[in-house]
């Protein structure tokens, strides 16, 4: 016989029967408030387009990293999940989504699961536990919610009640699809773009030449010279702003904002236009570049945020294979003290600068990042994301940053996700969270009831608006 999911009511929150009792009076002046999200991967054109989803294994499975990954680990070959292989026919998606089940017991205890069965409950009314077993019976659960008219992006926009999202786009995008949502009078919720320049400033990766060319055809700056390249960047930085951008991101390897000399600059540049910019060299002129976007960032407004210590493809045949971003990345320790000096000591007190950090070495916490946000006006500690954005890791980011730096010095919760039905989920996951760590304070007699409630909110409803100017 089928086991029964199950979404129990005091899912993650905490075990001590009083303390729990807080921490559910919390959540429920939380639960329902809109989903604000500043900072994820869901491609415009889905909503622009009211794109239907294709099937369930395309829908939940091969865009998610996450959950590709762990089948990965366990001997699963990932273009059997679609990685790699573009539109999948029935059979494939099929064989596909029963490999998910019959590895179900892979996501015990994982983020995953939790989010996983949020939304096979919740958004798929299945109540089957996933298995051998049950996988073509929930396969076709899912296929039947595919095929409503209600199961499409803009739909799922107001039943999620997602106030704001966030794309990522690239510098050269033409932002069509957000003009799109924008000038629709019919559609009443938030989607702006974020500008990502990381491709533009790596000299030394593969590519890069004809990235800057086309980064001059789209701005009209000649990107021949340095000075032309800064001008691009502050062109389409521009554009994006006018299109509703309210941030840029960036993830490099290391935090470096060291600048060099404007004539060393240009020296760097005239050598990596030529393709013969050494490697050393190629990460100090990154470095002085990433300076520069803290200086725009200074100028324009746009929150920065930055998200380093990331070995991205580690796996050499499988980036060969099925391209990058596809699980392979893995995190690196990171330095933050002397690598953001040079940076916040030009800009850390400008008034309309904004620089989010994030990390995913959590021993920079309490170490580094805490102490920073708790002196620099500029600055907020980046939430929990990418491999720790996990129960036990928000846990510990609150435990760490709070004492230094309290909940005013953070950033408001991220889910830097492409799988859009996941969403709520992600969203849910950190405001039980949250009302758990408020709640031990409550009880420990550190903060009021009306004070924990209060925080509660800000976390949920105030804080990213304030941090990314919405």
């Amino acid at each position: 016989m089928s086991q029964t999911l199950q979404l129990h009511p005091d899912r993650l929150l905490p075990t001590d029967p009083g303390t729990r009792e807080v921490a559910r009076r919390l959540y429920a002046e939380v639960a329902d408030l809109p989903i604000v999200s500043p900072h994820g991967h869901v491609p415009p054109a889905w909503i622009a387009q009211d794109t239907p989803f294709r099937d369930p294994t395309s829908l939940l499975i091969t865009p998610d990293h996450y959950v590709t990954r762990l089948m990965h680990a366990s001997g699963v070959d990932l273009a059997d999940l679609g990685v790699g292989r573009g539109e999948l026919d029935e059979a494939s998606s099929r064989a596909a989504f029963r490999l998910l089940c019959e590895h179900w017991p892979v996501y015990r205890g994982t983020p995953m699961r939790l989010w996983l069965e949020q939304q096979l409950v919740e958004v798929f009314g299945v109540e089957e536990v996933p298995s051998a077993d049950s996988a073509d019976r929930i396969y076709d659960a899912v296929a039947a919610w595919i095929a409503r008219p209600d199961a499409r992006p803009r739909t799922l926009m107001d039943r999620f009640d997602i106030e704001v999202l966030a794309t990522t786009d690239d510098p050269c995008d033409d932002l069509e699809h957000h003009r799109t949502l924008a000038e629709d009078a019919t559609f009443t919720r938030s989607v702006v773009p974020t500008f990502r320049p990381d491709r533009y400033l790596e000299p030394a990766a593969e590519g890069w030449v004809g990235d800057v060319d086309r980064l001059a055809e789209v701005s009209g700056q000649d990107t021949q010279t340095y000075a032309g390249w800064v001008a691009a960047m502050e062109d389409r930085r521009d554009f994006f702003r006018a299109r509703g951008a309210v941030s840029t991101d960036h993830s490099h390897r290391d935090l470096g904002t060291e600048r060099v000399s404007d004539s060393e600059a240009e020296q760097l540049y005239a050598a990596a236009r030529a393709g013969r910019i050494a490697a050393d060299d190629g990460d100090r002129l990154r470095r002085h570049m990433v300076g520069e976007m803290v200086r725009m960032a200074a100028e324009d407004g746009l929150t920065m945020t930055l998200h380093p210590g990331v070995h991205r493809n580690h796996h050499a045949p499988t980036q060969a294979t099925f391209g990058a971003d596809v699980g392979a990345d893995i995190p690196l320790a990171v330095e933050v003290t002397r690598a953001l000096q040079p940076a916040l000591s030009a800009h850390g007190t400008d008034p309309d600068l904004t620089l989010v950090v994030f990390t995913m070495d959590e021993t920079t916490y309490s170490r580094e990042l805490a102490p920073l946000a708790g002196f620099y006006p500029s600055m907020r500690v980046g939430v929990p994301w990418w491999f720790i954005d996990a129960p036990g890791s928000i846990r510990r980011f609150r435990s760490a940053v709070t004492e230094i730096a309290g909940f005013t010095r953070t950033s408001g919760f991220i889910d830097d996700t492409r799988a859009f039905l996941s969403i709520p989920a992600r969203h849910d996951m950190a405001r039980r969270l949250d009302c758990g760590f408020l709640a031990g304070l409550v009880a420990e007699h550190r903060l009021t009831e009306e004070e924990a409630a209060e925080t509660a909110r800000y976390l949920v409803a105030t804080q990213p608006k304030e941090v990314f100017g919405l």
